[in-house]
């Protein structure tokens, strides 16, 4: 792992699938974050949450801005492996047992039609539904047994930055095994239902996608640009000035 603005982060695609592979064959259990510009602000701002970050097995980084703010601070060449990028690689696969949590029931079975199409085993997997109410009032010890009682190797959480790392630190000890993945809105961008497609390709790859889902959710999305952007700066100079207090070899 590479640790970097205070999290430990894995950016080499085999080691994150060798992590993975490895805690399952063993029966383990945990936790990986994926890691956008609102996880990395909110790490800033609570330390707390920062330690809930860092009690995964690794994060990933969701950004396409974290790597080019890496190579101008430290001068070391990394590449993103985004959320619905790694859904999908993981989904045809077709090698592991898994288990969809998050959403409504009218996005899950939108999304588990989608993905029939790339693993047909997949049609058979629990997709679950979770309640909309505070991080504290989930029932972890019912959520956790309908879990157990399948044992997949792979649980998804989509329930939003930042409450579904939280959500996934709180439902680990209740859990016999699997490793969970927080990946955000990669259910709606897979799921095919109105209003709920990615950004175009092009705006990707030119680090905007956040001006298309402030379009999106101009409410909720303005609050969390703002936040972002206010804070950036102090991110961005601790970072800096840690990279000139380091001892040197």
């Amino acid at each position: 792992m590479e640790h970097y603005f205070g999290i430990n982060y894995e950016f080499s695609k085999e080691r994150i699938f060798g992590r993975i592979d490895r805690t399952i064959a063993t029966d383990g259990k945990g936790y990986v974050c994926v890691v956008d510009g609102i996880v990395l602000t909110e790490t800033h701002l609570s330390p707390s949450y920062l330690d809930i970050i860092n009690q995964s097995l690794f994060s990933i980084s969701d950004s396409r801005w974290v790597p080019l703010f890496i190579r101008a601070i430290h001068h070391v060449n990394v590449a993103p492996y985004q959320g619905p990028q790694i859904f999908l690689d993981m989904v045809k696969m077709c090698k592991y047992r898994m288990y969809f949590l998050g959403g409504d029931q009218v996005l899950l079975d939108a999304l588990r039609q989608r993905l029939t199409a790339y693993d047909p085993a997949i049609g058979d997997m629990p997709f679950r539904a979770l309640p909309f109410c505070g991080i504290d009032d989930f029932d972890y010890e019912g959520i956790a047994s309908d879990i157990n009682s399948y044992a997949p190797d792979i649980i998804w959480v989509s329930l939003g930055a930042v409450k579904q790392e939280t959500f996934a630190n709180r439902l680990l000890p209740h859990l016999q095994r699997g490793v969970m993945l927080t990946v955000g809105a990669v259910f709606k961008y897979n799921s095919g239902l109105p209003h709920t497609r990615r950004a175009p390709e092009w705006m990707v790859r030119c680090h905007v996608e956040f001006l298309f889902r402030l379009c999106q959710e101009p409410r909720k999305q303005s609050r969390r640009v703002w936040r972002y952007v206010s804070t950036l700066p102090a991110i961005l100079w601790q970072e800096y000035r840690h990279t000139r207090t380091k001892p040197q070899r």
